[in-house]
């Protein structure tokens, strides 16, 4: 019995997704036995196969490429231990704002985004009105956590402070 998803990404997104000569779909397919069809005119992409959970991972990987996550990093996904996590910034801000908390999350020359990263081994994406996550599961939601606050105004240096002692526990 098939399975099918079908999901849109940003156009922009599209020829990442593909990668040259079609090494990054045709990778995805190998690893998960799944079938993608991609509409390059609309963005849309239609993935379908026969193990379900190969498909919900193979999902979460292209909606991470969608996110602005290079493949290499998406694919991790397929690990069984790892998780997308989204954010949608519009839930804390309006649009006025979102210049602003993404330059939070994002520090001067990435320098904040960098500090997340390096201690809770995540990786984020801060793209379009989302911030995405990947990483293992146990370590996502700190991530996220960390992420939440600096969203509702907490200071950096406290935010940091927080991750290190719960990488030090």
């Amino acid at each position: 019995m098939d399975y099918s998803y079908s999901l849109k990404i940003a156009k922009d997104r599209v020829g990442v997704l593909i990668g040259p000569k079609g090494e990054v779909k045709n990778s995805l397919e190998a690893s998960t036995g799944c079938k993608i069809n991609i509409n390059s005119s609309d963005a849309e992409v239609k993935i379908t196969g026969e193990d379900p959970l190969k498909l919900y991972s193979l999902k979460n990987t292209i909606s991470a490429i969608g996110r602005g996550f290079n493949p290499d990093i998406a694919q991790s996904l397929l690990k069984q231990d790892y998780m997308l996590e989204l954010i949608h910034l519009k839930e804390f801000v309006n649009e006025k704002q979102l210049p602003r908390v993404k330059g939070r999350i994002i520090g001067t020359g990435g320098k904040s985004r960098r500090t997340i990263e390096e201690l809770t081994e995540c990786n984020i994406s801060v793209y379009g009105k989302t911030v995405a996550i990947v990483g293992r599961i146990d370590s996502v939601s700190l991530a996220r956590q960390s992420i939440e606050l600096l969203l509702k105004g907490a200071n950096h240096s406290t935010v940091f402070r927080m991750l290190e002692k719960r990488k030090n526990r």
